[in-house]
């Protein structure tokens, strides 16, 4: 590298979010270091435009090759559960040829790590993956040059194994990784990346593995964010609104003030108690007796859709072919149909939970949240500190699902530990979780399609107001076809009381639950079997192999619907996943209740990078995805969350468990895509169908309970 070159790219990394790069060589002693910037279009395209200028042009990663042999990799991705500080790891080893214990994950550290601008959308495999495999890749040509150097063999005729590099047809004429890095103090910075190893030639990868962190979660050693003392650290609790519509008028803390070991913080509206002793914080805290004006929205769960469809909204075409009109006259039956999804909570067990402590000026905090550098921005901005200043590290996560990506409470944990001096633990309650959560959106999906005589689908018709267009794809081979969105307007008109955000898979469960219930239906009106009927209109290899795949797991044979077996089919694909899943359900026709019997799914998910992780999470995509199918929704009336504990808002339990057999389609030729999400998509349309094959009823809504079913079966 030219000392121009360089210089030029110090530069870039002196100024980039993150420890400055002196300082990190200094911690991390000798050693070989490489700067890296991963691709992570998703992240990418939700900054602001100068943003993305500037952190286009930074090195957001770190691999370290240290002087014992570790290889650590310092990312801006966090653990949440989904298993990347395993699968990472695992690409990593294949790549450096080297033991997978060698390998360790640096994660979330805002100090340590390079920016990142979060962990969401199933990206960190497919995105963050390739990245990381090139850097490594150019640190073992790093290392065979620097072994060629030293043992006087041309590169060329050197072989690595397990992280020891050798003369090829001399073994003693061998030196280990760690030997090399020893003394060194090497910097390398990639732009231009090399072509990483194929997948072909990996022994660990593709390959079952035990996560890392298993047995610190199921012993109880695995530290999350409310398990952290500090010495002189206090709880707090903070005065909190009855609606998102209210607004403070006055206050009385007095009788907060009374209780012994509290103290009452006071800035204009935030109004919070703090003390040694948690329950004496939450005693105090509500006997501050405060009163609010309110300006709610007219709108709760029961007017919603109506609300919703009337708003003054704005649209666009997504995609469209053909012409809907002249499908529309082609067909021998047009079929209309409105679907409707509720708001729907994250839930996770973990609720938002921050640790702060300001040290001679210089703000730390601990926080469960998916966007630590989000986190590190907002302090930054709220406190009017310096990033060089504010600290943020993630410990594991205890659920995120995409409503960790929001950081609320760092912010007020940061906030009170300046006004007070001291140490603050701030772990909202089970009411506050529910309360402040961003929830998945309510939505309404209007379809009108149609088929001709022989059964192939003549023309789509898709209409979507404020679900997004994530798994919106018509999928079938369809010759006139459109998609129209609908979205937010706010400066025409306020849709949502409160806040809404991505909900694993954000908005292609509604998507593919409308799609596949249309589907269904026109396969019925048809009369042929509904596996048969999506073969029939597919093209896609891909969904084809999975449907395939899935009705021989399940052990499928056709039948036209209704035929009261109570299977049903769906299909999508989420983050370049391709999944089918066939569902088999009891209804009980007296109560309206839904027995999941069975799931079967089918995955191809190109190259798995660790079968028993991926395994884990289509189970974890399945059960979770009984909720928002049965029982998950959020009530409200204004902006007055009615729901605020799982007395009222039931998610899955162990007794519903279905069996669940999953199939991941065998793509080692293929590179690896996202796995934390495909599997939640179609759970609500198979059952959905599924409820129509054993009794005729159709339902258009979720989730399906007993009252809605048994609605339902009226109209039979």
């Amino acid at each position: 590298m030219k000392k121009s070159d360089n210089q030029a790219k110090t530069s870039v990394a002196e100024n980039s979010p993150g420890m400055k790069r002196r300082s990190f060589i200094k911690l991390l002693g000798g050693g070989i270091i490489l700067f890296f910037q991963p691709w992570d279009p998703a992240g990418l395209l939700a900054m602001p435009q100068q943003q993305r200028r500037t952190l286009t042009k930074d090195y957001n990663a770190f691999l370290h090759i240290a002087e014992d042999g570790m290889v650590t990799c310092y990312t801006g991705k966090i653990e949440m559960g989904q298993g990347i500080i395993t699968g990472l790891a695992m690409m990593m080893a294949d790549e450096l040829d080297i033991p997978f214990e060698k390998v360790k994950m640096v994660m979330g550290d805002t100090e340590l790590c390079p920016y990142d601008a979060g962990t969401w959308g199933s990206q960190s495999t497919q995105t963050f993956g390739p990245a990381m495999r090139a850097a490594a890749a150019e640190a073992k040509a790093v290392l065979i040059e620097l072994a060629s150097a030293q043992l006087g063999v041309p590169a060329t005729d050197l072989v690595v194994k397990e992280g020891l590099i050798s003369d090829r047809d001399n073994v003693n004429a061998s030196v280990t990784y760690a030997q090399l890095a020893k003394g060194k103090k090497l910097e390398k910075y990639l732009d231009v990346k090399p072509a990483a190893e194929n997948f072909s030639g990996f022994t660990i990868v593709g390959t079952p593995h035990k996560r890392v962190d298993a047995i610190d979660k199921v012993t109880g050693r695995a530290k999350y964010t409310g398990d952290l003392k500090i010495p002189g650290m206090v709880f707090a609790r903070i005065l909190r609104p009855p609606s998102h519509g209210a607004r403070m008028t006055s206050v009385d803390v007095s009788g907060a003030e009374k209780i012994p070991g509290v103290q009452v913080v006071r800035e204009g509206d935030f109004v919070a108690v703090v003390g040694e002793n948690k329950d004496r914080v939450d005693e105090a805290v509500v006997r501050i007796k405060a009163e609010f004006s309110f300006k709610e929205l007219p709108v709760n769960d029961k007017n919603v859709y109506e609300w919703m469809v009337k708003a003054e909204s704005r649209s666009s075409v997504v995609r469209e072919g053909g012409n809907i009109g002249e499908g529309r006259k082609r067909s021998a039956k047009v079929f209309e149909s409105e679907y409707h999804d509720p708001y729907v909570a994250h839930a996770a067990i973990e609720t938002h939970t921050a640790l702060a402590h300001l040290v001679d000026g210089k703000m730390n905090v601990w926080a469960s949240t998916q966007s630590p550098f989000g986190l590190q921005d907002a302090i930054v901005n709220e406190l009017k500190m310096t990033r060089e200043t504010v600290r943020v590290r993630t410990p594991f996560l205890g659920g995120g699902f995409g409503g960790k990506a929001a950081y609320q409470q760092g912010v007020e944990a940061a906030k009170l530990a300046k006004l007070t001096g001291k140490p603050v633990m701030l772990m909202w309650t089970r009411e506050e979780e529910f309360f402040y959560d961003t929830f998945h959106t309510a939505n309404v999906i209007r379809v009108s399609s149609g088929i001709d005589d022989s059964g192939k689908i003549s023309f789509w018709d898709y209409h979507v107001w404020f679900a997004g267009t994530r798994g919106s794809e018509v999928i079938y081979d369809v010759p006139d076809f459109r998609t129209m969105s609908y979205s937010e307007n706010r400066a025409a008109f306020q849709v949502h009381p409160f806040g809404t955000g991505p909900w694993r898979a954000p908005n292609n469960n509604s998507n593919t639950f409308a799609r596949e219930v249309q589907i269904d239906i026109m396969a019925s009106a048809a009369g042929i079997d509904p596996l048969e009927f999506r073969l029939k209109n597919l093209r896609d290899e891909k969904m084809i192999a999975c449907l395939r795949s899935v009705a021989d797991k399940f052990g499928y044979t056709p039948a036209k619907g209704p035929s009261g077996r109570g299977i049903g089919i769906a299909c999508g694909h989420d983050a370049g996943t391709w999944v089918a899943e066939i569902a088999e359900v009891r209804v009980d026709k007296a109560s309206g209740k839904v027995k999941v019997l069975r799931v079967a799914c089918s995955q191809d998910m190109g190259l798995c990078v660790n079968p028993e992780g991926a395994l884990i999470q289509m189970e974890g995509c399945i059960t979770m995805a009984l909720g928002y199918t049965l029982t998950e929704e959020v009530h409200f009336e204004g902006g007055d969350v009615l729901d605020r504990g799982f007395d009222t808002y039931e998610i899955p339990k162990l007794s519903w468990l279905p069996k669940i057999d999953c199939v991941i389609l065998d793509r080692k030729d293929k590179p690896p895509k996202g796995g934390g999400e495909p599997a939640i998509i179609a759970v609500g349309a198979a059952v959905a169908n599924a409820i129509f094959d054993a009794t005729g009823a159709r339902l258009y809504r979720t989730p399906m309970t007993p009252e809605r079913v048994i609605e339902a079966l009226k109209k039979v």
